[in-house]
C-alpha cells in the first residue's frame, strides 16, 4: 500500500482592525487583493475582523491591516487599543508579524496624533514618528520612488502631518504629490514609513491593487513568519499595472 506525501497547505492568516470604523476610500480593498493574490497561487486566506472590545491573539494572525477614518472614528480606535489591543499588537509586532497601516491607521502606528481640538490620541508606537493636524488639505494622485527604483501609486486626502524619527526610513521619495508633511521642497517629500515588517502610508487607492509588487511583498513577508523563506510564483500583473499606468499619468499631470 502506498500513501501520499504530506501537502503543506499554507494559509496566509489576516488580521483586519476595524473594519468598521476605518474603512475609508475603499480601504478594503487591500485585504480583498491580499486575499485574491494568494487564492490564485493556490494557497488559502482567512481574514478576522478585529472591531472595537474585541481581543488580539498575538500568535494568531501573520499580518495585520489598519485603514482609515474620520477623526471621530480614530478617537474611538485609539481609546480601544489603549484598553484592550495595544499590548497584544506590540507583541505581535515583536514577533515578527507585518503590519500594514494606511492613513489614520498609519498615524496610530506612531507615538500620537494631534488633531486640532480635543486631547492627543496616544498610538502604538511601533514606529518612531508622531502625527499633528495641519491647515492645509493634501489631496490628489501620489507617485512615490521607493529607494529600490520602483513606483507606487496611490491617493491621499489627509490634513495630518506626520514627522518621522531618526531612524524611521520612508515607504519612498514624492515624485509627485505631498507625502508625509507636504514640504514646500519637492526634493524633500517623503511618504510613509518602514520599519522592518511594519509599514505606514497615507496612499488610499485602493493601494495595493494598483502596486501588486508591494502586496507580494507583503504576503512574502507574512508567510515567512509561518513557513520560512517562500519564492512566489509569478502572476500576470498586466491589468493591474495598467491601472498604475493612468494614476502615474495623473499624478505627474498634477505635478
Amino acid at each position: 500500500m502506498y500513501s501520499l506525501p504530506d501537502i503543506e497547505i499554507r494559509e496566509l492568516r489576516i488580521a483586519h482592525l476595524y473594519p468598521q470604523q476605518l474603512n475609508i476610500y475603499g480601504d478594503r480593498g487591500n485585504v480583498l487583493a491580499l486575499v485574491q493574490r494568494c487564492l490564485w497561487r493556490g494557497w488559502q486566506a482567512s481574514v478576522t475582523p478585529l472591531d472595537l472590545q474585541a481581543p488580539v491573539d498575538p500568535d494568531a494572525y501573520d499580518l495585520y491591516f489598519m485603514g482609515g477614518g474620520q477623526d471621530a472614528q480614530q478617537w474611538a480606535v485609539a481609546a480601544d487599543l489603549k484598553a484592550i489591543k495595544a499590548e497584544a499588537l506590540k507583541q505581535a509586532a515583536a514577533n515578527g508579524a507585518v503590519f500594514l497601516g494606511i492613513c489614520g491607521g498609519y498615524q496610530l502606528m506612531g507615538h500620537y496624533y494631534q488633531p486640532h481640538d480635543g486631547p492627543k490620541l496616544p498610538g502604538l508606537s511601533l514606529i518612531d514618528a508622531y502625527t499633528e493636524a495641519g491647515h492645509t488639505r493634501m489631496i490628489g494622485n501620489v507617485l512615490v520612488e521607493r529607494p529600490d527604483g520602483t513606483s507606487i501609486v496611490g491617493f491621499e486626502n489627509h490634513s495630518g502631518r506626520t514627522f518621522l524619527g531618526p531612524g524611521v526610513a520612508p515607504l519612498g521619495r514624492v515624485l509627485s504629490g505631498y507625502g508625509n508633511c507636504g514640504e514646500p521642497e519637492q526634493h524633500k517629500r517623503v511618504e510613509g514609513a518602514v520599519v522592518g515588517n511594519l509599514y505606514g502610508t497615507y496612499l488610499h487607492g485602493s493601494l495595493l491593487p494598483k502596486n501588486p509588487h508591494l502586496a507580494d511583498e507583503l504576503i512574502a513577508k507574512a508567510l515567512k513568519r509561518r513557513y520560512g523563506e517562500i519564492e512566489l510564483l509569478v502572476l500576470d500583473d498586466t491589468l493591474e499595472y495598467a491601472a498604475a499606468d493612468a494614476a502615474k499619468a495623473q499624478a505627474l499631470q498634477k505635478n
